[in-house]
């Protein structure tokens, strides 16, 4: 099945960037969305950020404008481009695939990579 693994996360000062990436393995199913949510200590996880499978974006308002999510389908890769990054963006970055087969629609994370945004 799908394997999803992150990169890219570290330690960065508020108003810097970082660009974190997702490769999947296994078998790829074509009609997809990927997406990256986050989630801070205490709190829920969130919506970052959505690109399906036909390009198609979507962004939380929290990002609009500092964040972009884009694929390469050639790599089964996903990345997501963080500029002027706050303490308020600290948090475990997580990549998502939902898989939209004809009966059994599937869900798979990555195992996570931390962002903290501090100085």
């Amino acid at each position: 099945q799908v394997q999803l693994v992150e990169s890219g996360g570290g330690l960065v000062q508020p108003g810097g960037s970082l660009r974190l990436s997702c490769a999947a393995s296994g078998s790829i199913f074509r009609l997809d969305i990927m997406g990256w949510y986050r989630q801070a200590p205490g709190k829920q996880r969130d919506l970052v950020a959505t690109v399906s499978s036909a390009g198609s974006t979507n962004y939380a308002d929290s990002v609009e404008g500092r964040f972009t999510i884009s694929r390469d389908n050639a790599k089964n890769t996903v990345y997501l481009q963080m500029n002027s990054l706050k303490p308020e963006d600290t948090a475990v970055y997580y990549c998502n695939r939902k898989e939209f087969r004809p009966s059994t629609p599937t869900d798979y994370w990555g195992q996570g990579t931390q962002v903290t945004v501090s100085s």
